[in-house]
């Protein structure tokens, strides 16, 4: 159950994945016990699901809950607390937490380094996570040398096709953006998302992020029909995937408003 739970989570099936991630969880902690490792990954896929619903505060409370658990159980070094931590973190940034979820990143990232060593993938995420808690914050220049260290990374190590690595060439094209180099930031943003298309399908959510980014690239680069044609695919695609009422779904459509606002002006 829980991997069809998972397999409902990977396919933006949010309702149907919460309503089986709760019977999951409240099985295992009747079954094996409220403190059992299979429990505590239970109660952290729920807040998964929460936190892929833009359901930042539950997310936050259950991640809470089971750091503390996980701590004591298994230790503050064994990789399954290492990840709670790390959820944590990425709740702390969606809520734009910025220093709450650098502290954590940093803790996860030196941990990782001593436990896992520093070209483990899940080093590689926790880097790529502070790198992103660093563009949030406007530090740039940070930002960017630490996602450049880990897009060479994780071509060596993974592929240069592989989902992550593709997460960290559109980190860089964020960065990249946030610069203003248009130009850099549309040409990584072209390869990911025509990549993503064709590796993972265009209903991803990973897609539909590089298709939203590549969107107000064209945006901030006068190509104003590129940029509303891209975004309205975008915005039925997150209709479809993640609900009307998600944030992410709430965000690009706005965008597209204002942006269709000032084309009839400029047109007229």
């Amino acid at each position: 159950m829980a991997n069809l739970a998972s397999t409902y989570r990977n396919q933006g099936r949010w309702k149907e994945a919460e309503e089986l991630d709760v019977h999951v969880m409240e099985t295992s902690a009747m079954v094996l016990g409220s403190e059992h490792p299979d429990t505590l990954t239970s109660m952290a896929n729920l807040a998964s699901t929460y936190m892929n619903q833009g359901r930042w505060k539950e997310a936050e409370e259950l991640e809470v809950q089971v750091i503390e658990t996980r701590k004591r159980v298994l230790g503050s070094e064994h990789p399954d607390t290492l990840a709670s931590m790390a959820n944590l973190a990425s709740t702390f940034w969606n809520r734009e937490r910025w220093k709450e979820a650098e502290e954590l990143d940093v803790q996860v990232i030196e941990t990782r380094k001593r436990v896992l060593g520093s070209e483990h993938p899940d080093t590689l995420t926790s880097m790529a996570n502070l790198a992103s808690t660093y563009r949030n914050q406007g530090r740039w220049e940070e930002a960017e040398e630490l996602e450049v260290q880990v897009m060479k990374m994780r071509k060596r190590v993974l592929g240069s096709e592989h989902p992550d690595t593709l997460t960290s060439i559109a980190n860089l094209a964020s960065t990249y953006r946030n610069q203003g180099r248009w130009k850099e930031a549309g040409e990584l943003n072209v390869q990911v998302t025509t990549t993503r298309k064709r590796v993972l399908g265009s209903e991803h959510l990973s897609t539909l992020t590089s298709m939203n980014n590549l969107a107000f690239t064209f945006k901030f680069q006068g190509r104003n029909d590129e940029a509303i044609s891209l975004m309205k695919k975008c915005v039925q695609l997150r209709k479809q995937v993640l609900g009307h009422q998600h944030p992410h779904t709430t965000s690009s459509l706005e965008a597209l408003n204002t942006w269709q606002m000032e084309n009839m002006v400029i047109e007229d």
